[in-house]
């Protein structure tokens, strides 16, 4: 009988969030603190080879308070049945670490994965990561005829995104409204894992779920990271590679493993609808609140106001002529903006057309062309150094004064000739008396 080909080994992560009144059972589980388990394959004697690459000293609930008070997380905007908590499954199949050695080669591997997980949602917001190694593979071990543990690791965390929070037209400063008065770091697991978009192979857009973009950098790390013998995901069929029971079961699995992650993607999609609803949920309503206003009268097309209708009618009248002037000035901003582009954009192509010249110079001659300039500069500053240098010495040098020169003239003035003395008066009188 032909000897069977080798199983594919993949790389797999799986993203879970939880409210706070789920995440107690992932507690109890991941760090072990059941007195009992209903899962058989689970060998309590080997709990202690359990490694805790981050430990959570008390209970995840707790470190979650401890961060709110200290300021280091906030849950601002979420509901109070919100998820705020999140694991990450990371997993590959058992006989992958079987024929590498074991616990020690697994330990080297999820000690990578777990600076894997730091890098994925920041290393202050991971609560525990744990790789637990008590998990016995049933069919693994009977078909080797010895104990087969099954490696995996599990990484509480709170999925933190930063916000900015700005100054409200409110404040007192009009310079800071609209500025950024804090950035707070939020939790909010559908802002974490929202859908993507991608430009597919033929360069169109892509709306892509965050799971599988997680996925695929989960594998690209460890393959960076030297662990080059894996394959992304799970793809294809295996049919021909297992038993017909064999098969049955992985098949099943792998639809339920589908399943779970088809889920798990609606609801971030639906978070994220909720999400949009509520933002104009309040808008929706004053809309209809305004709709509603006044009663019309029986027999006429007047409209009946209250006196509290008609101060609401006439606040949103004053709000929006103020909304009017506000988009008026933008617009004409925006025609301004758009104006000095066009301005900028014609100055620019005239600047490239007038330096075409120079352009293809340089890809014709470029040596010959920079020598040019270096001489050309150079000779201009020894122009500039030379005039300066002139105009120093002659500030230095003594200042002369510059001769007079009378000009020789035509004319020259006469003396006042004098007038002969004043014959005295005669008397008439006596000229009478004769």
């Amino acid at each position: 009988m032909a000897e069977k080909q080798q199983k594919v080994d993949r790389t797999v992560v799986r993203n879970q969030p939880y409210k706070r009144g789920g995440i107690g059972i992932r507690e109890r589980h991941n760090e072990r603190k059941n007195e009992s388990y209903t899962n058989p394959d689970i060998e309590p004697e080997r709990s202690n080879l359990n490694i805790n690459f981050r430990r959570c000293d008390t209970t995840y609930e707790k470190a979650l308070e401890g961060m709110l008070e200290r300021g280091e997380v906030s849950t601002r905007g979420l509901k109070e049945d919100a998820k705020v908590f999140a694991e990450m499954v990371f997993d590959v199949n058992t006989a992958y670490f079987e024929r590498h050695g074991g616990y020690n080669y697994a330990r080297q591997f999820f000690e990578e994965v777990y600076h894997f997980a730091e890098k994925e949602v920041g290393s202050p917001y991971i609560l525990s990561a744990t790789m637990h190694a008590d998990e016995r593979n049933q069919g693994l071990s009977d078909k080797l005829g010895k104990p087969v543990y099954h490696y995996h690791m599990h990484v509480i965390y709170l999925p933190v995104v930063e916000k900015e929070v700005k100054w409200s037209k409110r404040c007192r400063d009009p310079s800071l409204v609209g500025t950024v008065k804090a950035v707070i770091h939020q939790i909010s697991h559908s802002k974490k894992w929202a859908f993507q978009t991608i430009v597919d192979e033929k360069g169109e857009p892509k709306r892509i779920a965050s799971y599988s973009l997680l996925q695929t950098r989960f594998f690209n790390h460890m393959k960076e990271a030297g662990f080059s013998d894996l394959e992304r995901g799970v793809e294809g069929s295996t049919a021909e590679h297992l038993d017909v029971v064999e098969f049955k079961v992985t098949q099943e699995r792998e639809r339920l493993k589908e399943i779970r992650a088809d889920t798990m993607e609606s609801e971030m999609w639906l978070d994220d609808l909720k999400d949009r609803i509520r933002a104009v949920e309040p808008i929706y309503h004053q809309l209809n609140d305004v709709s509603n206003i006044g009663k019309k009268k029986r027999f006429s097309d007047k409209i009946e106001l209250t006196a509290e209708e008609f101060e609401k009618l006439s606040d949103l009248a004053k709000f929006g002529i103020k909304a009017k002037q506000t988009i008026d000035s933008l617009t004409q901003r925006l025609r301004d903006m758009t104006n000095l582009y066009e301005t900028t954009k014609a100055a620019l192509d005239k600047l490239k057309e007038f330096a075409k010249p120079f352009a293809e110079a340089m890809k014709v001659a470029e040596e010959r062309v920079i020598g040019f300039l270096f001489d050309t500069i150079d000779g201009a500053k020894q122009a500039a150094q030379e005039k300066k240098l002139a105009a120093q010495k002659a500030r230095a040098a003594p200042e002369k004064k510059p001769e007079i020169k009378v000009p020789q003239q035509r004319w020259q003035i006469q003396p006042k000739a004098q007038s002969p003395p004043n014959p005295k008066p005669r008397n008439r009188s006596s000229d009478r008396e004769r």
